[in-house]
């Protein structure tokens, strides 16, 4: 007898009984302990649907006898086969969309790649796996390893010509402004000669032209000195007048016979006799520390011009280039050529390549202030323009006072050197004023002259002090510079829309000081700041010792540098400058040339000092010596 019972819903069980009542076997139910140890997976769930469907007459027969039984309430109709079941147990079998069917194309990249000048032969038309990237992510990429280092090599050398380029102001200013100036102040001397010798030729004819080699070489020693000659300007200068003194004594005293003894004696008593009135202490000031001024000046901007050509080639390291290729062609692997790289991101690159071009910017800043003051003084009281113009004037100011004090010149002459021996006839003949009777114009300061170079040394100087102050922290704020190029980043105002070094996404790390020590955690370029730039620092060393040059020029005193340590000395020439004249903003211990009104004596004592100090240090190393062998 078949007995049909309804358990709960959804699953309707059948109870079959036998004729003593007994139930008969259950049907195999899905998921029990036997199903899985006949195993599960997409081929169990395959056995248990065919059963399903194999005992599906024997159920339906089982139906029509329990409905000959009797009637049974109402049964909602049995769901259909688990397919949803199926499916969800199928889908981790099947395979993912896009993975193998379809991947991403590389056109964008292959477009770019080719704007650049490579060949396409080695660029995939899909994305392939990264797994051979030494650079960039190592995820599905465009980029072949041949590709990754021809892009690595284009990051190197749009890094250097971004460098070259970005500093292309600073080097023309140095250029154009030392040449400018160099070609002023030789035009000048050239003026200022040929001037002295044409109002002399007019003035004194045949008298000058017997002597012009005294005024010839005045120039030259001028000129000798511009162009970094040793030459000091205030021997040279007392030399000078020593010189026209003889030459003008023998003229006012042709009745004379006179020997190079006695000409000798006559030229020391230069600086007792004043013969020339005060036209030669206020000519040698002015002289001095215009000519001081004017030379430095030319060095510093040779030397500024030097330091920006040098620095601004630079060589960036192994790892500044793996940083720049990252930055700049890692998009390109990624599938990504139109993304820029984030602001921040690039300025942390960049001062990571850069730190040691950072380091040379408080010695740049340091000349530069020093280039201004010098600036200054050629504008004020150093101008070699106001010096160089009227010295033919000055001079023959001076030669006029001679004529005038003549007599009492000649006395004290006669006094101190004793009586000269009498000429022959001929010579003696020949009166003083026929020689010296000519006035010249007073000289007007308010003729400035354009004819040098076609300019003038104020406009030269005001132009340049512009420039000079634009060129000011120029090497710490390079990075910010290049930075902001919009060929190179997508600017301070895109933060998420730009690569990070990894992927389209705002940049989260902070942003370096400037400087090597400061990129000891520079998250994107490895720098070892235990190993400065000897390069670097050589070019450090120039500008300290050009600063420390143009310091002295500001001063008025002239010092040839004999090392780069604080305590500097040298050998030149002294302005003679009294506070009220040339207010003193450095103070340098300096071994300066003797005040302009002091007499040849003087000099030569202070030569001496050298010697002096060479003896001391001999002693001292002869007792450390002595005092070794003695141990």
């Amino acid at each position: 007898m078949c007995v049909c019972a309804r358990p709960s819903p959804p699953r309707l069980a059948k109870v079959c009984l036998g004729s003593r009542g007994a139930p008969g076997p259950p049907p195999p139910q899905p998921g029990g302990a036997a199903e899985a140890r006949r195993g599960g997976g997409g081929a169990g769930v395959a056995r248990r649907a065919g059963a399903a469907l194999r005992a599906m007459p024997a159920a339906r027969g089982a139906a029509r006898r329990c409905a000959l039984a009797g009637p049974l309430p109402p049964v909602p109709p049995p769901p259909p086969p688990p397919l949803l079941l199926l499916l969800l147990l199928l889908l981790p079998v099947l395979p993912a969309a896009g993975t193998e069917g379809k991947a991403r194309s590389c056109g964008e990249v292959r477009q770019a790649y080719s704007a650049k000048g490579f060949s396409l032969a080695s660029v995939p038309y899909q994305e392939i796996a990264g797994e051979h990237l030494r650079i960039c992510p190592q995820e599905y990429t465009c980029c072949t390893s041949e590709m990754e280092d021809k892009l690595s090599q284009q990051s190197k050398l749009e890094f250097e010509n971004l460098v070259e380029e970005t500093s292309h102001f600073v080097r023309t200013t140095f250029v154009s402004r030392h040449k400018k100036f160099d070609e002023f102040f030789r035009e000048l001397l050239e003026n200022a000669e040929r001037s002295l010798n044409d109002m002399f030729v007019r003035t004194y004819g045949m008298l000058y032209m017997q002597n012009s080699e005294v005024f010839q070489d005045l120039f030259t020693e001028l000129k000798r000195y511009y162009t970094g000659g040793n030459v000091n300007l205030e021997e040279m200068l007392n030399d000078f007048w020593a010189r026209l003194l003889e030459r003008m004594f023998q003229l006012i005293n042709p009745q004379y016979h006179f020997s190079e003894d006695y000409l000798e004696c006559v030229s020391k008593y230069t600086d007792q006799l004043k013969p020339f009135g005060d036209v030669p202490r206020k000519l040698k000031v002015q002289v001095t520390r215009a000519f001081i001024a004017a030379r430095t000046f030319v060095q510093g901007l040779t030397v500024g011009r030097e330091v920006a050509n040098r620095v601004s080639k630079v060589s960036p390291t192994p790892g500044c280039i793996r940083a720049l290729m990252k930055m700049l062609y890692c998009p390109y692997c990624r599938g990504l050529p139109t993304v820029k790289p984030c602001n921040n991101y690039c300025l942390n690159v960049m001062k990571g390549c850069l730190a040691n071009q950072a380091d040379l910017d408080t010695e740049w800043n340091l000349f530069i202030d020093a280039m201004l003051l010098v600036a200054e003084r050629l504008e004020g009281p150093f101008n070699i323009e106001s010096v160089m113009d009227p010295i033919d004037v000055k001079i023959s100011e001076a030669i006029m006072n001679m004529q005038e004090n003549s007599m009492q010149v000649s006395a004290k002459v006669f006094q101190g050197c004793g009586q000269p021996k009498p000429a022959p006839a001929l010579r003696s003949s020949r009166s003083v004023p026929e020689n010296f009777n000519t006035r010249f114009r007073p000289y007007n300061p308010e003729e400035r002259p354009t004819t040098a170079a076609g300019t003038s040394l104020d406009r030269l100087v005001t132009d340049i002090k512009e420039k000079l102050k634009v060129s000011k922290k120029f090497w710490s704020t390079l990075p910010y510079t290049i930075c902001k190029d919009e060929r190179v980043t997508a600017g301070p105002s895109v933060e998420e829309d730009c690569w990070n070094g990894h992927t389209k996404a705002r940049y989260l790390p902070e942003i370096m000081n400037d400087g090597l020590t400061n990129q000891i955690n520079n998250p994107e370029v490895d720098v070892d700041i235990t190993r400065p730039d000897t390069f670097i620092r050589q070019q450090i060393m120039a500008l300290r010792v050009m600063t420390n040059k143009l310091k002295n020029a500001y001063n008025g005193n002239d010092v040839n540098f004999q090392d780069t340590s604080d305590e500097t000395s040298g050998s030149g020439s002294g302005s003679g400058c009294t506070d009220d004249i040339c207010p003193t903003e450095f103070d340098f211990v300096t071994t300066e040339a003797p005040p302009v009104d002091s007499d040849r004596r003087e000099v030569e004592a202070s030569a001496t000092q050298p010697r002096c100090s060479l003896q001391t240090l001999l002693v001292i190393l002869l007792s450390l010596v002595l005092q070794r062998r003695w141990r």
